[in-house]
């Protein structure tokens, strides 16, 4: 293995500096014609992140013919946004569409890049000749047991009163615990509920065998009313055995979770290409989704992510992109369902790749990770920072890092050396529009 030096001299002289969106040129060159270009983010709450990948993506729309966006987020609510941006929605504007991510945690996408990004694809849709394929947004995630379950029933109410009522009496197995799916996760796990698992599976296959009959009630707007209604019966299926799971170990739920993800995001695809195009997607999750598990601590303990699954179905055609940060500020909370605060990013522990790339002193660049030379310099190993929704500096190389290969988990990285918080639609009394507050603990 070289020594720090010569790893950082080589990654200086490999380095592509970035300083606006004209400089990813070199990697569009290297994204080719991969299908599914997956952009990750090694925090929940930055804003770089959010703003280089949207960067990257209206790249992609714009030279590359992408026409969906698919990100870490519930299917209903993103859905909500599709409308919107291909203007069949009754939202007058941006922030209206994006009102749906009314759950925890709402700066994920309720945010300011996220709302610029929103605005600038409606824009250009509305600018497309009559016939164009219109770029949409879409949600992959599954914790929305709820919402899903309703917008099946007001789906099959329009067109089925019948089968809505019995898909509301179905659904209603889930009120006997509140309107909390762990509640329903926790009772069933420990024998102390029924399980709703027969309704859901049974409310999945009815609308299936009726399939044809309700998609070709109206055409292609049929089909996409009938294809949305699906993928949040299959939602509430998966989210259903995801809550009766999360109980019995995280390897079990997070595996479960991630496989819905990348079958949405085929089901996606194979929905699109009916069109008799071949769809391109970006895909917007954490970089722990995003990059193949095979090279991370956490896939050797038998987990699997999207971004592994995603090169086991396509191969080649799966280009995954992560980001690092050294240091700067971060919007996170400080525990689940607790509002978001403006925090400081504690500098990179020593012998991880974030140290490492800080010690190139650039303060933005890319990596390829398919080069021999820089793959050699980051190999074998090193530890890896990823914060998700909550930020826990104090016990931050327990709860934030873990070992990574990662010429392995990634095709490039991207590294942004100093970074700050992504600023929440809604603020909270805890974030600041400005610094971190002075009496901030940062030598704890």
């Amino acid at each position: 293995m070289r020594n720090a030096g010569g790893s950082t001299d080589l990654l200086r002289r490999a380095a592509y500096h970035l300083a606006g969106s004209a400089d990813y040129d070199a990697l569009l060159d290297m994204i080719g014609d991969a299908r599914f270009v997956l952009l990750g983010e090694a925090t929940h709450g930055t804003h770089d992140f959010y703003h280089e990948r949207a960067e990257i993506t209206k790249r992609l729309i714009e030279e590359k013919g992408f026409t969906a966006v698919a990100v870490e987020a519930d299917w209903p609510d993103a859905y909500r946004v599709n409308r919107y941006v291909r203007g069949v929605g009754d939202d007058r504007d941006a922030d209206e569409a994006l009102s749906g991510f009314g759950r925890f945690p709402t700066w994920m996408w309720r945010n300011t890049v996220v709302l610029d990004f929103v605005r600038w694809l409606r824009a250009r849709n509305d600018a497309l000749p009559a016939g164009a394929a219109k770029a949409g947004f879409y949600g992959l995630d599954l914790y929305s047991l709820h919402a899903s379950a309703q917008a099946v029933v007001n789906y099959l109410e329009k067109i089925d009163p019948a089968a809505a009522k019995k898909a509301r009496r179905r659904y209603g197995c889930f009120e006997h615990f509140g309107g909390d799916p762990q509640e329903y996760g926790y009772a069933t796990r420990f024998d102390l509920g029924r399980s709703c698992e027969d309704e859901v599976v049974k409310q999945l296959q009815d609308l299936r065998e009726k399939s044809a009959e309700y998609a070709r009630a109206d055409g292609r707007v049929a089909e996409d009313e009938y294809f949305q209604a699906e993928q949040n019966a299959r939602l509430a299926r998966n989210a259903e055995e995801y809550y009766r799971t999360m109980f019995r170990g995280r390897v079990s739920s997070w595996n479960l979770r991630d496989r819905h993800m990348a079958e949405t995001l085929d089901a996606l695809v194979d929905h699109l290409d009916r069109d008799g195009g071949r769809t391109r997607v970006a895909v917007w999750e954490h970089n722990s989704h995003i990059g193949d598990a095979r090279a991370t601590e956490m896939g050797h303990q038998g987990e699997w992510n999207v971004g592994q699954l995603a090169r086991e179905a396509h191969g080649r055609d799966a280009f995954l992109v992560g980001f690092t940060t050294f240091d700067g500020t971060v919007t996170a909370a400080d525990d689940w369902d607790e509002p978001p605060r403006l925090m400081q990013v504690r500098p990179a522990l020593a012998g991880s790749y974030e140290a490492l790339f800080h010690e190139v002193r650039v303060p933005r660049f890319m990596l390829d990770l398919r080069d021999p030379e820089v793959a050699e310099a980051l190999l074998p190993s090193r530890l890896e920072r990823a914060i998700g929704v909550v930020y826990l500096p104090r016990t931050e190389r327990a709860s934030h890092y873990f070992h990574s290969r990662l010429p392995d988990q990634f095709d490039a990285v991207i590294h942004l050396d100093q970074t700050r918080a992504v600023a929440p639609l809604e603020r909270s009394a805890g974030w600041h529009g400005g610094e971190v507050p002075e009496a901030y603990p940062t030598g704890i």
